[in-house]
C-alpha cells in the first residue's frame, strides 16, 4: 500500500496467498474466502477475455448487492475492464441509455434488475444471471472452467475503473468515470480508518453508489470482510452487526434514524464498532449526538 500505484485486484491475490481461509465476502446466501474469491476473479477475468473484452471496455451490472455481484465487479477489474453499476430503481428507458452510454459489452443482472430493464431487444448486451435465475445465461454456465487463469494485465492508473451514474436530478443520469489511479489513492487512505484483516464491514447501501464503494474497496484492500445486505431493514441490520461483531459501516442519515428509533436498538451489543460513516444527505446535530451517545 506504500506504492504510488497498484491494482486493487492484485491485493486480493496477496490476501489469498497469505490468509487463504480468511473470509472476504458474505451475504444472506453465500460466503467466499480470499482463496475462493481470488480463484473466482480469475475465472471471471478469463471469461471476459474469452468473449473478446479488452482493457478499457465496460460491462454493466444491474442487480441487488450480493457476493456474485461483488465477485464480478472485482473480476472485471482484474481484466482491466471497467464496471458500470446501475440502479435497478431507474426506468427501463434510463437504464437503456446508461448501458448505451457506457458501451457495455455484457450485462450482469438478477430478477430485480431484469424486471427494471425489461425485455432484451436486438442489439442490447448479452445478459448473465448472477443468481441462477432466468434473468439471463447462468453465471456458472458462462464462467470458464475452474482453475482457468486469465492473461496477465498490467493495469494503468489512467484506465477507467468504474462508471458511476448520477441520480439524474438535473436531467438524464450522467456517467462519472473514475480511474484506477483515483481508486488506489482512495484505498491508501484506508489506513487512517484502521482497516485491516480484523475489519468486518456491514453494507446495506447499494453497490452502484459511491457511498458504498468508498468503504467496500478499502475493506478488501486491507484484507477485511464485507457483509452485504441486499436490502436494508433495521432489525436485520442490528442482528447482523451483533452476530458478526461488525467494526465498520456506511449508512445514510435516514438509516441511522431508523436504527436509533428501533425499539430493540439498546438490546444489541454493538461495542465492536470502530468507525461509522455517513454521507449523501445532511446529518443533523441531534441525530449525530444520539448515535455517538448510544
Amino acid at each position: 500500500m506504500a506504492r504510488d500505484f497498484g491494482a486493487i485486484a492484485d491485493l486480493i491475490r496477496i490476501h489469498a496467498q497469505e490468509r487463504p481461509s480468511s473470509l472476504a465476502l458474505r451475504d444472506g446466501k453465500s460466503t467466499l474466502t480470499y482463496a475462493d474469491l481470488d480463484a473466482l476473479m480469475d475465472r471471471i477475468a478469463a471469461s471476459l477475455q474469452r468473449d473478446g473484452l479488452k482493457p478499457g471496455d465496460a460491462v454493466a451490472i444491474c442487480a441487488a448487492a450480493s457476493v456474485p455481484y461483488a465477485a464480478v465487479f472485482l473480476g472485471a477489474l482484474r481484466a482491466g475492464v471497467a464496471v458500470a453499476p446501475l440502479a435497478p430503481g431507474s426506468t427501463a428507458a434510463s437504464l437503456a441509455r446508461m448501458m448505451e452510454d457506457a458501451e457495455a459489452r455484457l450485462l450482469f443482472t438478477d430478477p430485480v434488475g431484469a424486471e427494471a430493464i425489461g425485455p432484451a431487444p436486438d442489439g442490447t448486451p448479452p445478459r448473465i444471471a448472477l443468481d441462477g435465475s432466468d434473468a439471463g445465461r447462468a453465471l456458472g454456465d458462462w464462467l470458464a472452467p475452474a482453475g482457468t487463469r486469465p492473461a496477465a494485465v498490467e493495469v494503468q492508473p489512467s484506465w477507467p475503473f468504474n462508471i458511476i451514474y448520477s441520480s439524474g436530478t438535473t436531467g438524464e443520469p450522467k456517467g462519472i468515470v473514475q480511474g484506477h489511479g483515483m481508486r488506489w489513492a482512495h484505498v491508501r487512505r484506508g489506513a487512517s480508518y484502521h482497516y485491516g484483516p480484523s475489519t468486518v464491514t456491514l453494507l446495506s447501501t447499494p453497490l452502484y453508489s459511491n457511498t458504498t464503494l468508498v468503504v467496500f474497496f478499502p475493506t478488501l484492500a486491507f484484507g477485511g470482510c464485507v457483509i452485504l445486505m441486499a436490502k436494508f431493514d433495521a432489525a436485520g441490520y442490528l442482528a447482523l452487526a451483533e452476530q458478526h461483531r461488525v467494526t465498520h459501516t456506511m449508512l445514510v442519515p435516514v438509516q441511522y434514524q431508523r436504527l436509533m428509533a428501533h425499539p430493540a436498538f439498546d438490546a444489541h451489543d454493538l461495542s465492536s464498532y470502530r468507525f461509522k460513516f455517513s454521507t449523501s444527505a445532511p446529518f443533523n446535530a441531534a441525530l449525530k449526538a444520539d448515535v455517538l451517545k448510544r
